[in-house]
């Protein structure tokens, strides 16, 4: 069986490669360009080249250094000794992921890139795009840690093993047909057991940093948004004072607020229409629950009545217990506890043990 691997030049990928190989599959790998030559790329590199301190680390989605990760991934193939290719993604990310992103944020709302670049451009445009150039292959496959399986009929995404590193969060939007093609061979390892597989492999990535996030820079690099003079105000509507655009702040946001009060604010709500960043105490910010939309399932074909799991509504927590019932075409997730503030435009992932039910888009709270 021949298999396509994703590679960024970091330690995961170069694993899941290897791995791959060891068990006798015919590897290739690719890694998928997302830093285009477009009006928006030169123009946010101009932007770039102007700090004086510039901030990226290899590894973010959206870095003008990527290829330097190319040709550490170019390295790791050779050593490995598989097939390498670069396929140019960055029309596509710009299109789908870029676009999304600053318009979710002028929304008022927090977007998730990874999960959207997983859903329409790793998991889509970049295998499309790789067989579209000859490059052919039975199967593709990443180095996430989640785990696919094939039980009852139906493909199940599952959470990886170490809670720590999971991530199918970002996942949880892949269709049957994505999950048939996908091979995650790092599910059912640590961290740390993929670093020592790379050290004991003599792979020099064995110890690199993990990868960084979507974007490492100031995100207005990306919004491209002028200065616009708005009012922070509490949750009856005094003004407290004043901030240069409500972009330039996300919910739950705690750091950064410069308002003198007795105990830590928090930004509760983003009010584009008025330009309004809406703070308030901890106790006076936390939500009871939320509404979804645009529902992916991978588990089930639909959810007709009320279940209890355990949903997660940000990457960095573990998935809180809840009951999930329908409402029309969406979801209404009502959690046992109260939770830290709901980010709009966020995913709110659904949990059956370690199987992924599915998910949607954070429409609103309550």
């Amino acid at each position: 069986m021949r298999v396509l691997v994703g590679m960024s030049g970091g330690v995961d990928s170069s694993v899941a490669a290897l791995l791959l190989k060891e068990k006798g599959y015919d590897v290739v790998g690719a890694t998928m360009l997302t830093w285009g030559k477009s009006d928006f790329f030169k123009n946010l590199e101009e932007k770039i080249s102007s700090k004086e301190e510039k901030k990226f680390t290899h590894g973010a989605c959206l870095c003008p250094n990527e290829d330097e990760d190319v040709d550490e991934a170019a390295k790791i193939a050779e050593k490995i000794g598989i097939e390498f290719h670069v396929i140019d993604c960055s029309k596509d990310y710009e299109e789908i992921v870029i676009n999304y992103f600053k318009n979710e944020y002028l929304k008022g709302r927090t977007p998730n890139p990874c999960v959207k670049c997983n859903q329409n451009i790793k998991f889509g445009a970049f295998p499309t795009l790789a067989k579209k150039s000859g490059i052919s292959f039975d199967k593709f496959a990443t180095g996430h840690y989640a785990r696919i399986e094939f039980e009852n009929g139906r493909y199940l995404l599952k959470r990886g093993i170490n809670p720590k590193k999971d991530q199918s969060y970002f996942l949880y939007g892949l269709s049957q047909e994505q999950l048939k093609m996908t091979m995650t061979p790092l599910g059912s390892y640590t961290k740390e057991e993929i670093r020592e597989i790379a050290r004991k492999n003599g792979l020099e990535v064995a110890d690199k940093p993990d990868s960084q996030d979507f974007y490492n820079g100031d995100y207005n690099d990306i919004l491209d948004q002028a200065p616009k003079k708005g009012n922070f105000v509490d949750i009856n509507g005094k003004i407290l004072g004043t901030h240069n655009g409500f972009w330039n702040y996300t919910i739950g946001q705690r750091k950064g607020i410069g308002i003198a009060a007795p105990e830590p604010l928090y930004v509760k709500e983003l009010r584009k229409d008025t330009n309004e960043v809406v703070v308030a105490y901890k106790i006076e910010s936390m939500n009871k629950g939320l509404i979804a939309s645009d529902i992916k399932l991978s588990a089930v074909n639909e959810i007709k009545d009320e279940i209890e799991c355990k949903v997660k509504i940000r990457s960095s927590q573990e998935p809180r217990e809840a009951v999930i019932k329908p409402v029309g075409d969406k979801i209404e997730v009502n959690f046992t506890d109260l939770q830290d503030p709901i980010a709009t435009g966020q995913s709110a992932v659904f949990y059956l043990g370690d199987v992924v039910l599915g998910g949607g888009i954070i429409e609103s709270v309550f």
